[in-house]
């Protein structure tokens, strides 16, 4: 079978990537699988194969549902938001996709049912009667995510259609344990409705053979035909939900999201070629053909991506996938990531507002570990790979060459390329070609940084900064062989760091963002001598101890308010400045009169000699205290809030009380015996 490197234009390329979920902003475990695919692409470009890039937000299922009622908004509401998001923080990480769609766009609504109908005509979707949860408390039928229970296989709670806790198997509609309500934790029962199978089984024979021939990682290829030999089930691909796609001929059922997530791989494919008005070039990778459509996924979606979607191409008379590429998942200092208990880094807030450039980060995604391993993120870590890798290695090596050279020459000077070094460039470039064969990103990494110590070492060895004294001419050929080094490392790295790769294209005298369509075998070919070079600076700058101990107490205090909101333990807000406290006025307040408010349950009106004047001032500890509680005694308040009209009363200022730790919801007014009314707090 040929490989990706090997490919004539002819045989183009397609990649694509899991769909986030439109339901919240980009974190790093998003970056597992985008860095490594972009990275791909232009390794594929820099290797001359014609290679397209497509993906989209996912904005149907339950994720975007249960978030949207969580916010107070609709459902299209949420997933614009963060739609925009996406679209927006994609390029500043330089991750750039030829369409980036959403899988509520026309055209993925259109592919979406024109598949379904042609698997249904050739008789592989069938109706069938199914015992599905019901909330009695919520009042409304559960799908999916919507349903927490006991996995059926390895009992670890799970979710209803998937074991997110314990072995990672799909789970069908009705196959969970011990049923309850993920929203209000109730038990649910069983109620009949009649829902759409795909006949999976049917599919048995071809997926196995399609698995023993895939293109890919193991981990992918082996989950998947483990599954397949343990037998598969049919697989309902309808949801009682008011979200996504309706299912045709039925539209009180909507259509399971992992329909037509996969399915916009092809849609926007499909906009693409809208876009450069050329709208049947999609056909060329999407019909059967000579195109080859690479999928990379994360782990946790192999079965759909292996078992599922090559099922419904066959079926509907598709291209089939040629490799599918898992990544590992993505641990943050050791623990499993979890938004929740604050194990997250968030690429905005985190990264990109603390000034890091995104090379870094990209970086650091290909080389910490293998594409099929766990990546385990810390800040310690990362600030290592910068100052020890691509610092003392890469940019030492850049910056040496160039500076010299520049000082004393000011162009490429004359020299032959060193038989040795050009072997060096030669064993790089292949090493990248057999990294890209395998879908090994890390290799490619581990050989940009093998070459610039190569150059480290040469440089240090021939010591240019003797022999510019009395041998220059010797001093010149080394140099213009350094030169020749700092090119093929400005071309090997730009698919992984592509703004490092034009700041080094730039000081090699070229037009920076050109790297961008120097092929690899450009590497082994030397500047031409005469080149003027500009004046060099270090391409790559060092993470400072502050700041990393800023990004570590950050990430700390982040844990830490995760725990407090779990024990139910009061959170402390955040931090303001000096000059806002100084801004508040507190001062001992005596209560001369308290009285219930008509009509309500828990308001009490207060008459306050705050020292310099009385005042009516508006409480809500009516449930707890009875007015004659109150009457005389002399507390703590806050006098220069804004007045505000509470049950049409103006309360001006507050009474300041403090909750009972060990009785939850019970507030004791601060008070101040002995103290004269209107005496300031400090």
């Amino acid at each position: 079978m040929k490989k990706l490197s090997d490919y004539p234009s002819e045989e183009p390329v397609l990649v694509t990537c899991g769909l986030p979920y439109a339901s919240g902003e980009m974190h790093i475990g998003h970056l597992r699988t985008y860095v490594p695919a972009d990275v791909f692409v232009r390794l594929l470009k820099k290797m001359q194969t014609e290679v397209r890039f497509v993906c989209g937000s996912d904005t149907h299922g339950t994720p975007v549902l249960t978030k949207a009622e969580k916010e107070g908004i609709s459902p299209k509401e949420l997933y614009q938001k963060y739609h925009q998001h996406y679209l927006e923080t994609f390029p500043k990480l330089h991750i750039n996709f030829d369409n980036y769609g959403t899988t509520d766009d026309p055209e993925n609504i259109h592919r979406t049912l024109q598949i379904v109908e042609k698997i249904q005509e050739k008789g592989y979707i069938y109706p069938q009667k199914l015992e599905s949860p019901y909330c009695p408390n919520c009042g409304r039928s559960l799908p999916d995510r919507f349903v927490r229970g006991e996995c059926p296989y390895c009992h670890a709670d799970a979710r209803g259609d998937e074991c997110d806790q314990g072995c990672g198997r799909y789970l069908e509609p009705g196959e969970i344990l011990n049923p309850r309500c993920a929203i209000c934790g109730s038990p649910t029962k069983k109620v009949e409705r009649t829902h759409y199978y795909f006949e999976l089984t049917a599919f048995e024979d071809f997926l196995r053979e399609f698995l023993e021939n895939v293109e890919g990682t193991k981990n992918a290829k082996n989950y998947a035909l483990g599954w397949v030999n343990e037998g598969l089930r049919d697989w309902c691909i309808t949801r009682d939900l008011d979200w996504g796609i309706p299912f045709p001929g039925d539209e009180s059922l909507t259509l399971y999201v992992w329909v037509d997530a996969p399915i916009h791989y092809m849609s926007s494919t499909e906009q693409w070629a809208k876009k450069i008005g050329e709208p049947d070039k999609w056909e060329e990778f999407w019909l059967p053909g000579n195109a080859k459509l690479v999928h990379y996924i994360g782990q946790d979606i192999v079965y759909h991506h292996c078992i599922f979607w090559p099922s419904m191409l066959k079926a509907s008379e598709y291209n089939l996938p040629f490799a599918i590429v898992a990544s590992g998942m993505v641990k943050i200092e050791g623990h499993n990531f979890s938004r929740s208990r604050g194990y997250v880094v968030w690429i905005q807030e985190d990264y990109l507002d603390k000034g890091l450039d995104p090379d870094y980060l990209r970086y650091y995604m290909v080389a910490a570990t293998s594409q099929t391993k766990d990546l385990d993120f810390s800040w310690e870590t990362f600030r290592d790979k910068v100052n020890n890798e691509l610092v003392a290695t890469f940019g030492n090596f850049i910056y040496r060459a160039l500076h010299f050279t520049n000082s004393n020459f000011g162009e490429v000077p004359e020299g032959v390329l060193d038989d040795a070094l050009r072997i060096q460039i030669e064993q790089s470039v292949d090493a990248i070609r057999d990294a890209v064969n395998q879908y090994e990103l890390k290799k490619v990494s581990d050989e940009i940084l093998r070459l610039a110590a190569v150059g480290n070492e040469y440089f240090q060895a021939n010591k240019p900064w003797e022999l510019v004294r009395n041998e220059k001419e010797k001093a010149a050929d080394i140099l213009y062989n350094a030169v020749a080094l700092v090119k093929a490392l400005a071309i090997a790295i730009e698919p992984i760091m592509p703004r490092t790769a034009e700041v080094i294209w730039e000081q090699l005298g070229y037009q920076g963002d050109e790297i961008h369509q120097i092929p690899l075998d450009d590497a082994l070919t030397p500047p031409k001598v005469g080149t003027k070079l500009p004046k060099p600076k270090p391409v790559i700058s060092k993470v400072e101890d502050d700041l990393l101990e800023e990004l570590e107490n950050s990430f700390q205090n982040r844990i830490k308010k995760a725990k407090q909101a779990e024990s139910g333990e009061p959170m402390i807000k955040d931090t303001i400045e000096f000059d806002d406290f100084k801004k508040l006025d507190f001062r001992a307040g005596k209560i001369l009169k308290c009285e219930r408010v008509p009509d309500t349950d828990k308001l009490l009106e207060m008459e306050v000699d705050i020292g310099i004047e009385k005042r009516k001032i508006v409480t809500g500890l009516a449930d707890q205290y009875d007015p004659d509680d109150l009457e005389g005694i002399t507390a703590l308040f806050l006098v220069n809030l804004e007045p505000k009209k509470i049950a049409g009363i103006e309360s001006n200022g507050m009474i300041i009380a403090v909750e009972n730790k060990d009785e939850p919801g019970q507030w004791v007014p601060v008070k101040l015996e002995g103290v004269p009314p209107g005496s300031k707090a400090a």
